[in-house]
């Protein structure tokens, strides 16, 4: 069964803050093009209710903007940088398409899928890292890149894939700088 088919009715309530920042960037568009800032808050939202976005937290959504919840879904399910299920807390996402196969990136794919122990889709048995690929990710002058929450990492290599995850795990029991959330970037 599929996530958006599992709405478990529980009530979703976001901080002030998160209302705040939410409020703000319906602001930036005229009047009636709130749906506008869907993106972002789908973001912003992401982040605040533990990575991962449920039919209730989408619906939540919806109201807010004062917008259809299908018209949530079809954004929340048509982009790669939303997850409808558990993820770990640093989602790598891997560029796959030419530009980076052709400088490195199919390889940098087998070192992370043998460095972290885990497949495309999947999240490290610890629930730091979820491996994903993705289309673009608009660098390509730096192939190979990839993608880590907010980050991005150009010009891999297996010797900076190794900093990489090292660092990302000397940080996992801190929170996330706020400078490195969405919601620190749509200030």
């Amino acid at each position: 069964m599929h996530n958006l088919h599992i709405k478990e009715n529980k009530p979703v309530v976001f901080q002030e803050l998160t209302l705040e920042k939410f409020r703000d960037l319906m602001k930036r568009y005229p009047e009636g093009r709130q749906k506008s800032a869907l993106v972002p808050i789908l973001l912003i939202a992401q982040e605040q209710t533990g990575g991962f976005l449920t039919v209730d937290v989408l619906d939540e959504i919806a109201s807010i903007l004062q917008i259809k919840p299908i018209e949530v879904y079809e954004v929340a399910t048509f982009y790669s940088m939303f997850s409808l299920g558990r993820v770990g807390k640093y989602v790598i996402e891997l560029c796959r398409t030419g530009p980076c196969a052709m400088c490195g990136g199919e390889e940098i794919l087998g070192y992370l899928r043998n460095k972290l122990r885990i497949d495309v889709g999947e999240t490290t048995a610890d629930g730091l890292f979820t491996l994903r690929t993705v289309e673009c990710l608009a660098a390509c002058g730096n192939a190979p890149v990839l993608q880590v929450n907010t980050e991005f990492y150009e010009k891999l290599t297996p010797e900076k894939i190794d900093r990489l995850i090292d660092e990302l795990k000397s940080k996992a029991g801190k929170p996330i700088p706020f400078e490195e959330t969405w919601a620190g970037k749509f200030c």
